[in-house]
């Protein structure tokens, strides 16, 4: 039995080198890397990595990137008063940032008379912080939030140079309702 399975594994892997020798050269992988700066509830930056190319038949690019912004933490009393529940003196330090991670599928769109548009989507996963200190009180609290999503877009590159290009890109991420957590208390979007 065991050699039958062998013989029919060599002949099977004998033949399908045959018929991969058959087809066309494989186009090289491209990589490309960018870093956008701008505003997404606040001031922030993307580093993305794409690789384009794949196989001659996938018609689209896989994109990753990781996303830093600085934000608006909220409401320092509302967070003292939810997360804390101890109103002792100081004056409020606040400071709030998120990181995101996403993975997108990028396709060639040809969009009114721009050459180079592409329509983009996929998953995204968020982490929030916030830092809430009271200078001069006893207070030193962060809120903490994580978010899967989805999003998706549209994008024009206008080429700058032969190396750099503006982009001009749109695009709406749907995240899921998630708790807050801070110091040893969770907050509920639902209020439960």
């Amino acid at each position: 039995m065991f050699r039958k399975l062998l013989v029919v594994g060599l002949v099977l892997l004998f033949s399908s080198s045959l018929v991969l020798g058959q087809g066309s050269a494989p186009s090289k992988p491209k990589i490309s890397v960018g870093f956008l700066l701008g505003t997404n509830g606040g001031f922030g930056g993307e580093l993305q990595g794409m690789v384009s190319n794949l196989t001659p038949d996938m018609p689209f690019s896989l994109r990753f990137a990781f996303g830093y912004n600085k934000l608006e933490p909220g409401i320092s009393a509302d967070a003292r008063r939810i997360f804390i529940n101890d109103a002792t003196n100081g004056v409020p330090e606040e400071k709030g940032y998120k990181y995101d991670y996403k993975f997108d599928l990028v396709a060639p769109f040809k969009f009114l008379s721009f050459e180079n548009s592409f329509l983009y989507g996929g998953f995204r996963y968020t982490k929030f912080v916030a830092n809430f200190k009271y200078i001069g009180g006893n207070d030193d609290f962060d809120v903490r939030s994580n978010q899967w999503g989805f999003g998706s877009g549209l994008e024009t590159y206008f080429s700058v140079s032969p190396k750099f290009d503006l982009l001009l890109t749109t695009g709406l991420d749907y995240m899921q309702e998630s708790d807050l957590q801070g110091h040893d208390t969770s907050y509920s979007p639902d209020g439960i």
